[in-house]
């Protein structure tokens, strides 16, 4: 096995220590780091400079799933102690998102008024669009609760799991799909795959019974945002969670090499004399693109790096332009499926989000995204744009197409688990007793999209802290 050596150079190091080392800023990450700093530990978080410095709404979840009480979300925020007056800027809305095709725009949400809506849009009969919702909702929670009791990861030696089970409680209602939803009439099926492929974070692979469930039943528990007032969002206010629990943030924009001193693990930034030390380093980042951001060596990357390259990416555009331009009745997110007759994948399913935009508010920034193959060229982002400026035909002169940073490890990049492996089992998260390292495997809950990266990082600060107690 391809471990992690001593720095290449070890002549006027200076060595900084911290309790962990998490090597990447996404929202797992973010969740594990809170939860150890609630221990007291001391926690660096380091970022790619590029991802960090990105459009914060080019990093948010379309999404926003378990928020409201007894969600995932909200369960996790409470676990994790974020102030009453943080979570209550974090608004219920009624329509999750709408789903717009070329000849209907449904909104998806409150109950009642979904079933109406496919009803009225000629998707349904009434009594199988009833069903349908009802059958979701109920399957819906039954996910819900298996989620909230599953223990999600595993690392060998835990002296203590997060919550004292390894295995979900029975649910109330049958796991998985619903007769209604696993055989659907042929004209419901674009519905249903187009959010699965909006809601689920997997590049290729098909989610299982129990994942497709938890997305599409989520989104009839409505949806969330925050205020348009609120700082930050929720990736904000996570790191300030992280910040008043002894926990740090630091960039890196070149290349480095992971590194083990003694028997603590940690980071070495090419051309500089530090080394960021941890009793545990926890990677957080997609593994491949990880390996090929190291600091070359004779030896490779370390093997626990080792996975065939990205099957997808999402790609993503900005716009910004006045609010003016927004058609009436437009919600904050939006399912755009551009031909019914092709497959609901890459740019035929675009995602649009509508943000606050930090320069005044009679401005907004729309971030439309697809999930595409990593070599897409320019046309993709071009795709995208021109299915966001068809739903709002007077944006000419009116929008603007923003850069964006290109970044190369510190993604939340789709991925797929391996046969067999992933939702609803565990993972294993520990690679390496010697030095202890440990992955945020964010493919392996890559089914349950959002609500997937809050379990992840929850159940696995819990389980390293109980780890390394």
């Amino acid at each position: 096995m391809r471990g992690i050596g001593a720095p290449s150079s070890t002549a006027g190091v200076r060595a900084r220590r911290w309790d962990a080392i998490i090597l990447g800023g996404a929202l797992p990450g973010l969740i594990a780091a809170a939860r150890l700093g609630m221990d007291g530990q001391r926690v660096l978080v380091v970022e790619e400079e590029a991802a960090a410095r990105r459009h914060p709404a080019l990093r948010e979840p379309f999404h926003l799933a378990g928020a409201g009480s007894g969600g995932i979300l909200d369960a996790c925020l409470r676990t994790l102690t974020v102030p009453l007056i943080d979570r209550k800027k974090i608004e219920a809305d009624p329509i999750a998102y709408q789903l717009v095709f070329p000849h209907a725009r449904i909104d998806v949400g409150e109950p009642q008024t979904t079933a109406e809506e496919l009803v009225c849009w000629g998707f349904a009969k009434p009594e199988e669009a009833r069903e349908l919702v009802r059958a979701l909702l109920e399957a819906a929670a039954a996910e819900r609760a298996a989620m909230l009791e599953a223990s999600v990861v595993r690392a060998g030696g835990l002296r203590a799991l997060a919550r004292g089970a390894s295995t979900p409680r029975p649910a109330r209602h049958g796991r998985g799909l619903p007769l209604e939803v696993a055989a659907p009439s042929p004209a419901l099926v674009p519905v249903l795959d187009a959010q699965v492929r909006a809601l689920s974070q997997l590049a290729e692979a098909t989610p299982p019974p129990e994942a497709r469930a938890r997305l599409l039943g989520s989104a009839l528990e409505g949806g969330s945002a925050f205020l348009p007032a609120a700082e930050g969002e929720l990736r904000g206010l996570l790191r300030r969670r992280v910040q008043a629990l002894f926990g740090e943030f630091r960039q890196i924009s070149g290349r480095f090499q992971l590194v083990a001193m003694g028997n603590a693990p940690g980071i070495a930034v090419e051309g500089s004399h530090d080394v960021w030390l941890g009793r545990v380093l926890i990677v957080n980042a997609p593994r491949s693109a990880l390996a090929a951001a190291l600091t070359d060596s004779s030896g490779g990357a370390p093997s626990f790096l080792d996975g065939p390259p990205a099957a997808r990416r999402r790609a993503c555009i900005l716009l910004r332009g006045r609010r003016s331009v927004l058609p009436e009745g437009m919600a904050r997110r939006i399912v755009c499926v551009g031909d019914l007759g092709q497959p609901t994948d890459g740019t035929n399913v675009v995602t649009l989000c509508v943000h606050p935009s930090p320069q005044g508010s009679d401005i907004v920034d729309l971030v439309g995204s697809a999930i595409v193959p990593p070599a897409y060229t320019s046309a993709a982002e071009d795709q995208i744009e021109t299915a966001l400026r068809a739903l709002m035909p007077f944006s000419e002169g009116v929008l603007r197409r923003e850069p964006i940073r290109a970044v190369q490890w510190d993604e939340d990049w789709p991925g797929d688990p391996a046969l067999g492996e992933g939702w609803p089992g565990d993972t294993e998260i520990r690679v390496s007793s010697r030095p202890p390292i440990y992955v945020l495997p964010r493919e392996s809950v890559a089914s349950l999209g959002f609500e997937g990266d809050v379990l992840l990082g929850w159940r696995a600060g819990d389980a390293i802290r109980a780890d390394v107690a």
